[in-house]
């Protein structure tokens, strides 16, 4: 699965969603599940997985030319 990338995006959305979870529980006031730091190491690590999930879908995208 990881060869053409949808692996990877779907690790990123689901990284993306505990991130997503955690600011929602912020605003409607309820008590968070990570602080500062974990927060915004959630949402790197998420980014990454994402960006190297299109990179390798880019590269594997029919009719692109290798030179």
């Amino acid at each position: 699965m990881a060869r053409n990338g949808t692996g990877l995006l779907l690790i990123s959305l689901v990284i993306f969603l505990i991130y997503f979870g955690n600011v929602a529980l912020g605003a409607a006031d309820q008590a968070k599940f990570l602080s500062d730091v974990p927060e915004m190491l959630t949402l790197l690590l998420s980014v990454i997985f994402f960006v190297a999930g299109v990179l390798i879908k880019e590269a594997n995208a029919p009719g692109k030319s290798r030179k």
